[in-house]
């Protein structure tokens, strides 16, 4: 491979082996600039930024994706195939579905349903289900409960379109409502794209979501809240990845 790809600006060596990834750019930058030691910016092509730094010692990475499944599509592969990276925890923000989770719950999304068609570029002959690794799971887990940070383990979905056209449809009709019906805990963008990149990688990949808003309840955080005050999210991944 020649480096820089594309779309990131680095060599394999300006990554730790294990990178939190945010949707948002500037949660990158707050990432790293709140919680990293030394962090040194290693990739800003079009505004995404990579940093390495270490945390507790260990060396730890954070990178945005954008927004959606191409974009983290794109991200991910490049870090998983041509920069060495094993692991990729996602840092991100969704939607609630379900009354049994509220605003500001961290999910764990043990698997990612979706309603895009991201799976059709691998060929293959049937619905591929895309979950998180499950030792990634089973540390974060492990370090949320050793940290007393509440979480739920779930399905959740992630979804192309961001606006839709349930508007009109009666309640029970809407996919907040469908979707709940099959225990799916939130709605995001991005998670069964980096599941599937890793599966296809055989790398590691889990998405840890902050509950920003409640498709149900109405309820909802500023973006200046989305931006700044996941702090417990922040952490447990943080904690996680050192302990990998």
């Amino acid at each position: 491979m020649t480096y820089p790809t594309p779309h990131i600006n680095a060599k394999p060596e300006d990554f730790a082996k294990t990178v939190l990834m945010p949707g948002d750019p500037l949660r990158s930058k707050f990432i790293a600039e709140n919680f990293l030691d030394n962090p040194k910016l290693v990739n800003n092509v079009r505004g995404i930024h990579g940093y390495t730094g270490t945390y507790k010692g260990v060396p730890v990475s954070v990178m945005a994706s954008g927004m959606g499944m191409p974009s983290i599509g794109i991200y991910s592969y490049e870090l998983f195939n041509f920069f060495g990276v094993e692991n990729i925890i996602r840092v991100g923000s969704a939607g609630g579905m379900s009354e049994s989770v509220k605003v500001r719950d961290i999910i764990l999304a043990q698997g990612a349903c979706t309603n895009s068609n991201f799976a059709h570029n691998y060929n293959l002959p049937g619905a591929f289900a895309p979950i998180a690794d499950f030792n990634l799971l089973r540390k974060t887990v492990e370090t949320a409960e050793s940290l007393g940070i509440s979480y739920k383990v779930g399905n959740i979905l992630s979804s192309d379109t961001f606006y839709n056209d349930d508007l009109g449809l009666a309640p029970e009709m809407t996919s907040t409502a469908l979707w709940g019906k099959m225990g799916v805990l939130g709605v995001e963008m991005e998670a069964a794209a980096l599941y599937m990149n890793a599966a296809r990688s055989g790398k590691n990949a889990l998405a840890i979501l902050t509950v920003s808003d409640h498709l149900l309840t109405g309820e909802s955080l500023s973006s200046d809240d989305r931006q700044n005050s996941f702090t417990d999210m922040m952490k447990l991944s943080l904690e996680t990845a050192v302990n990998l």
